[in-house]
């Protein structure tokens, strides 16, 4: 096994050479711009390898050894959350609260519904017989929207708090329910073969048992760190707080069959809000703030190099391609009825601000690294190759595409209010 300080050398490398041509010569938003120049590395080395000089497998080695599923589930996912966390503006996320849990929760399980079946019908339609617990597999990790990717693009685009609430705050708690359906239908997959066999009073306990359980020990957990912090005004213990609250909370979560990321991000709304405000002197935030930023800054670069580099893992069979363009516009079709129809129901987009939410809910919840991660864990075989170059194609879509014209999309649309007001 190659000496682990080999490979993230490499990846902090080319991590630090895309930041540079980013912020040198093109100025994309960090996520689309590093996701993007791993990619053209990585599909170099397909056409240098087929031309005779084969680097291909060197990289689909590095990957191997670093496996993205492992890396982002088994602990890095924790610290990106709870950085995203601090940046949440906790008096609108309390206003919002009710139209955040319906995003997170209920268009979460309508989008994964939704999808399975588009799937199931395009994949027979186009003669890619995939079972049912497969498609309900695929919506699972494809349903969740990415904190990490849409965090920067918000802000960068200048987008109301009103619509960056929501939009980042569904994000922090969805991936529980993503996660949780995830688990349940790969469990059976894997007790039962593919056929369906999922007892549905089991997922219902299962899911009230990862979401309740988690957002309680994230609570209790925050309160505690809250109150330890507050006995004392020294930066470094502080910091060393936030990192045993991180890394600890996210493995007794996991330990305690409870979801993982609901216990950082519910910690982490509690530190960045009462932690902040009641316990931290002024330089503590200052350097709290600092020290969390830069975390945020170097993961969210070696994950979407390595989301990049994973095009090489992707079958570029015609077939799956064509599959993968079709359930893009599926995927963008049920996040649109699964933001409209709880949004309807709680009368979220009242008012002159709102009017376009729909449109701005879809296209601004982008998908990221924790699908991909999802997706590489599959067990090997034809559902495998076909679910991850889909969900690899929905991915890149969504950070190149939906990323880039996202900005433009609030310009065109809120012009009008902007203008009045």
């Amino acid at each position: 096994m190659p000496n682990p300080f080999f490979l993230l050398a490499i990846l902090l490398t080319l991590a630090a050479f895309s930041s540079y041509v980013n912020h040198r010569f093109l100025g994309l938003p960090t996520t689309v711009a590093l996701m993007g120049i791993s990619l053209l590395l990585a599909l170099g080395t397909v056409g240098l390898t087929r031309l005779g000089w084969p680097l291909q497998g060197s990289v689909e080695h590095l990957l191997k050894e670093v496996n993205l599923s492992q890396t982002l589930l088994g602990g890095a996912l924790s610290f990106l959350l709870f950085a995203a966390t601090l940046n949440v503006q906790f008096k609108e996320f309390h206003e919002q609260r009710w139209r955040v849990a319906s995003l997170a929760f209920l268009s979460t399980t309508l989008s994964l519904f939704l999808v399975a079946g588009m799937a199931y019908y395009l994949f027979r339609w186009l003669g890619l017989n995939i079972p049912l617990l497969y498609c309900l597999i695929f919506g699972s990790l494809i349903s969740p929207t990415d904190p990490v990717a849409v965090l920067g693009l918000l802000k960068k685009a200048g987008a109301p708090i009103s619509l960056e609430t929501k939009i980042v705050g569904e994000s922090l708690f969805n991936d529980g329910v993503g996660i949780a359906g995830f688990s349940l239908f790969l469990d059976s997959l894997l007790a039962t073969g593919p056929q369906m066999d999922v007892v549905w009073t089991d997922a219902l306990i299962l899911l009230v048992r990862e979401a309740g359980g988690g957002l309680l020990l994230g609570w209790a957990l925050g309160w505690v760190t809250v109150k330890l912090i507050k006995g004392i005004d020294h930066y470094p213990v502080e910091v060393l707080l936030t990192l045993a609250l991180v890394s600890g909370g996210y493995a007794l979560g996991l330990a305690l069959h409870v979801s993982g990321p609901l216990v950082v991000a519910t910690a982490g709304l509690l530190v960045g809000y009462y932690g902040r405000e009641e316990a931290m002197s002024e330089k503590s935030r200052a350097n709290l703030d600092s020290f969390w930023e830069l975390v945020d800054e170097i993961l969210n670069a070696l994950l979407f190099v390595l989301v990049g580099l994973q095009v090489t893992a992707v079958q570029l069979e015609w077939d799956y391609l064509v599959a993968a363009g079709l359930m893009i516009v599926a995927v963008l079709l049920a996040r649109a009825i699964s933001v409209g129809i709880p949004g309807a129901a709680l009368r979220v987009f009242g008012g002159t601000t709102e009017r376009h939410g729909v449109a701005l809910l879809t296209w601004g919840g982008l998908r990221g690294a924790i699908s991909v991660a999802l997706a590489l864990s599959l067990p090997p075989g034809r559902e495998h190759d076909l679910i991850l170059t889909v969900t690899y194609a929905i991915v890149a879509f969504s950070i190149l595409v939906q990323g880039t014209t996202l900005p433009w999309l609030l310009r065109r649309l809120l012009r009008p209010e902007t203008s009045q007001g």
